[in-house]
């Protein structure tokens, strides 16, 4: 494959950098999107990318983001959605400003940047979207009220998108795995532990593990391997898919 641009959101950390650090390795230009900038910064000139700080929250920094790309690259070939947060809590304790922040950073986002590169890719006859989904973009647990239904709403906009592209070269899929070692599954940790009383390896053992054939946290290079197929000349008719990577969860 050509030297491609990549745009990737929530790329400071986790999923998202190992995403970054598997697409420039591979020889592609690379811009990191994150609201961490200190730490965001930092890895972009450890891995040789470019990086630029955003709030995916709010509609004029997912335009910017995607014209600062355009006007330094040329073009985005690549959009990786990736940024999410959780708040774990019962429905009727759920704050509303934290439903009303995951849905935009984490639906929302996607659909804006989407939207904004769509136009560049259709025009080249070329493109990928991979969203950064979850097991619980398939599936329901309980005190995730706002995730889960973000997340449901990806793997709609995921295969709508899939369905509208294709014609233009273009494919979208969701990549939706179990419980991946990053800072946002440290959080979810312990917040588990406070709301069901119980330990941090408690949770891991009989939540997190609970419905999994292979009793082990995802490495977060293991996404970025799978997002590097995915782009790849391999997977070409591969479209409108939610890609369990998910330890076995769903099999049950």
């Amino acid at each position: 494959m050509s030297q491609r641009t990549a745009l990737v959101t929530g790329a400071a950390s986790g999923i998202g950098l190992a995403v970054s650090q598997a697409l420039a390795g591979a020889g592609h230009q690379v811009v990191m999107a994150d609201l961490n900038e200190k730490a965001g910064t930092w890895e972009a000139e450890r891995i040789g990318a470019h990086f630029r700080r955003t709030d995916l929250s709010k509609q004029d920094d997912c335009h910017a983001l995607v014209v600062a790309a355009l006007e330094t690259f040329g073009a985005v070939d690549i959009l990786v959605n990736n940024a999410g947060i959780q708040h774990v809590a019962p429905i009727e304790e759920f704050p509303e400003e934290k439903w009303n922040l995951i849905l935009s950073l984490m639906l929302t986002a996607p659909f804006l940047l989407t939207k904004y590169v769509w136009p560049g890719m259709k025009k080249n006859g070329w493109g990928r979207v991979i969203n950064i989904n979850s097991v619980h973009g398939l599936i329901a647990s309980p005190f995730k009220a706002a995730y889960i239904s973000a997340k449901h709403g990806l793997m709609g906009l995921t295969k709508t998108a899939a369905l509208e592209g294709g014609p233009a070269g273009i494919t979208v899929n969701s990549i939706c795995p179990s419980y991946v070692r990053t800072p946002l599954v440290d959080n979810q940790i312990a917040d588990q532990a406070r709301t069901h009383n119980i330990s941090e390896n408690e949770v891991i053992e009989q939540i997190m593990l609970k419905n999994t054939a292979v009793k082990r946290l995802i490495e977060p290079d293991e996404i970025g391997n799978l997002v590097l197929y995915l782009i790849s000349d391999a997977a070409a008719c591969i479209t409108g898919s939610g890609l369990t990577i998910d330890c076995g969860w769903t099999a049950t």
